[in-house]
């Protein structure tokens, strides 16, 4: 049994603008170490036996997936998405590939833009998880709450199985703050992390049952992909075809065999400069700084240069960050509206 990283890096991460934008979305920053989020990604599951990753990505990204991983001494099966379709057949390709190296494969599917601050509680999570999907189960891992978030979808646990194992009972959608609350205080749900483990053909499997049409119009992408280089490019007619769903929709929410694996172990998705905030290191007026930055009289703010200097003055909760060609000024509490910049600016380009 082979243990096959499946790494997605496929989002915009338009949340992030203006660093995070393009060309180079969230996962290919260094936002948190010296280290991009994808490569972040990876060192993450350094130390435990597996194999080299399958990385999901679209054609544009594909030189940076490969310099990335390269720059950790990584050759790493690299499929190119023609287009965006979501994220369940995006695995179901990468599962094609993971039962092409070994068809008892078990794929740990990651997100390449998250950050998981204790390695290892992490790293036994993932190998509790590997021996329940041995079984035949399809496992999720439920992020512990901290707090009522209305940010993110919600699992709830049903049966209590093992230590932190769960049977999947549902997904919920984000809720609001009032049903957050008591998502939090009855304990039986997690937040949606969107990481996964199971064999490859098990979730192929499930797939045929759930969505045969996808599973079908997947694997033939697969099995009529081109190799170029250093890359495989999945068909494009084919994977054209695809109605996109989530893996959340298209298998998890419908399977019998779902398991959760509750995980408290730092994770955040690091889904807006407030969240970057949250979880960097402050300076004594509660700043978090970056680059040349001269901040006087300035509190609890998340200010990031680029090659110039940024100077404030008397200013409170409010985000800088300074990239090559734009300029974002925020106050904290509005940060989650930069998507709709990030929106306006797409728009001025068509």
């Amino acid at each position: 049994m082979t243990i096959i990283p499946i790494i997605l890096s496929g989002g915009a991460g338009t949340r992030l603008w203006p660093l995070s934008w393009g060309d180079h979305p969230k996962q290919f920053l260094s936002l948190i170490s010296d280290k991009t989020m994808i490569q972040e990604t990876l060192l993450r599951l350094k130390g435990l036996d597996i194999a080299a990753p399958i990385v999901s990505c679209g054609v544009d990204h594909r030189f940076l997936v490969a310099q990335q991983l390269g720059e950790l001494g990584v050759n790493p099966t690299i499929l190119l998405e023609p287009m965006a379709k979501n994220t369940a057949p995006a695995i179901a390709a990468a599962c094609c590939a993971a039962m092409k190296q070994d068809m008892d494969a078990v794929v740990v599917v990651l997100p390449s833009d998250h950050v998981i601050k204790d390695v290892e509680v992490f790293q036994k999570s993932v190998m509790t998880a590997v021996g329940f999907a041995e079984k035949g189960n399809l496992v999720t891992f439920g992020i512990v709450p901290t707090f009522p978030a209305t940010g993110y979808g919600y699992v709830k646990g049903g049966e209590h199985v093992a230590h932190h194992v769960y049977s999947l009972d549902m997904f919920v959608e984000k809720p609001c703050l009032e049903k957050a609350q008591e998502y939090l205080a009855s304990g039986e749900y997690s937040w949606n992390s969107g990481m996964f483990v199971f064999k490859a053909a098990n979730f192929i499997e499930e797939l045929k049952v759930h969505n045969p049409e996808m599973a079908k119009l997947s694997i033939e992408a697969f099995e009529k992909a081109a190799v170029d280089a250093d890359f495989i490019r999945l068909d494009k007619d084919t994977f054209g075809q695809i109605k996109g769903d989530s893996i959340d929709y298209a298998v998890m929410e419908k399977t019998t065999k779902g398991m959760i694996v509750k995980l408290n172990a730092g994770w955040d998705d690091v889904g807006s400069w407030s969240a970057l905030y949250d979880i960097s290191n402050k300076d004594g007026n509660m700043n978090v700084v970056k680059g040349d930055v001269i901040a006087l009289d300035t509190t609890s703010s998340y200010i990031r240069g680029g090659k110039r200097t940024i100077a404030t003055i008397g200013l409170d909760n409010i985000v800088v960050v300074d990239s090559d060609d734009s300029l974002l000024i925020a106050a904290k509490g509005k940060i989650q509206d930069v998507k709709k910049i990030a929106e306006i600016i797409k728009s001025r380009e068509l």
